[in-house]
C-alpha cells in the first residue's frame, strides 16, 4: 500500500504578492498618477510588479550563490530604488515600464552579487542577463495560453496585462516545489533529465510533478478569472 500524499507545503519563500491583480485600463490610470508624481499611485504600481521582478530574481540567482543572496532582498531593494527614483522614468507604457524595473534588477542583483562574493573586479552584469531572461518569460505566451486552454477571445486578449507578468502572479500561487518545475521546464527550457537533476528526483517523478504543477497553474488561472468575473 503506498504511504498516503502528503499535504502541499506552503509557497512562503517566494513572498507573493498579497495586491489583487489590476486590468490593463486600471494599470495605466496607476501608471499616469505615478508619473505626475502621485506617491501612493507609484507604490500601488510599483506593488502590481513584486511578483514578476521575484520571479526574475529567483530565476536568476544561481544556486551557488544561496543563501548569500536572497531574492527577496534583491527585489526589495529594486522596489525601493524605483519608488525613489520613478521621476526617471520616462516611459509611457507598462512594457516600458517592465524594461526600466528590470534595470533596476540588474543594477540590484549586481550590487549584491559585489557586496557578498567580492568579486568588484568582474563585470558582474554580463553573468546577470536579466534582459535575456525577461526576454525569456515574454516568449513564454505560448505557454500560459496552453494552460489556460486558449479559450480568450482577441477583444479579451488585448485588455490583457503583460503576459509575463500575469504568469508570475499565477506562478506566485503554487507551492514552491509546483513553481521550480515549471519555471525550469517552461521558463529556462530545461530538459526533463536536467530538471530532474536540479531537483535531486527521478525523471518519472520529475513528469508527475511538472502535470501536477501544470494542473495547479490551471486552477489557479480559472480561480482568477471566477474572481474577475
Amino acid at each position: 500500500m503506498s504511504p498516503p500524499r502528503q499535504a502541499d507545503p506552503p509557497a512562503a519563500d517566494f513572498e507573493p504578492c498579497i495586491a489583487a491583480a489590476q486590468s490593463k485600463a486600471e494599470i495605466q490610470s496607476l501608471l499616469s498618477g505615478a508619473r505626475r508624481g502621485d506617491r501612493q499611485s507609484i507604490g500601488a504600481l510599483l506593488t502590481q510588479y513584486r511578483n514578476y521582478l521575484m520571479l526574475l530574481a529567483t530565476t536568476q540567482i544561481q544556486r551557488r550563490l544561496q543563501p548569500r543572496v536572497s531574492p527577496s532582498d534583491v527585489v526589495q531593494e529594486t522596489m525601493l530604488r524605483a519608488h525613489r527614483h520613478f521621476g526617471q522614468f520616462h516611459g509611457h507604457s507598462e512594457r516600458e515600464l517592465l524594461g526600466w524595473l528590470r534595470e533596476i534588477l540588474v543594477s540590484s542583483l549586481a550590487r549584491f552579487v559585489e557586496q557578498h562574493l567580492l568579486a568588484a573586479k568582474r563585470d558582474i552584469r554580463r553573468e546577470v542577463s536579466m534582459d535575456r531572461l525577461g526576454a525569456d518569460l515574454e516568449q513564454s505566451t505560448h505557454f500560459a495560453a496552453s494552460i489556460v486552454s486558449g479559450c480568450q477571445t482577441p477583444q479579451a486578449q488585448a485588455q490583457n496585462r503583460e503576459e509575463a507578468v500575469a504568469l508570475a502572479d499565477l506562478l506566485a500561487q503554487l507551492p514552491e516545489h509546483y513553481r521550480e518545475v515549471l519555471v525550469l521546464r517552461n521558463i529556462q527550457g530545461l530538459s526533463f533529465e536536467e530538471v530532474a537533476g536540479r531537483l535531486d528526483r527521478s525523471i518519472g517523478a520529475t513528469r508527475m510533478l511538472w502535470l501536477r504543477g501544470i494542473e495547479k497553474l490551471r486552477s489557479a488561472y480559472r480561480r482568477e478569472k471566477q474572481h474577475g468575473s
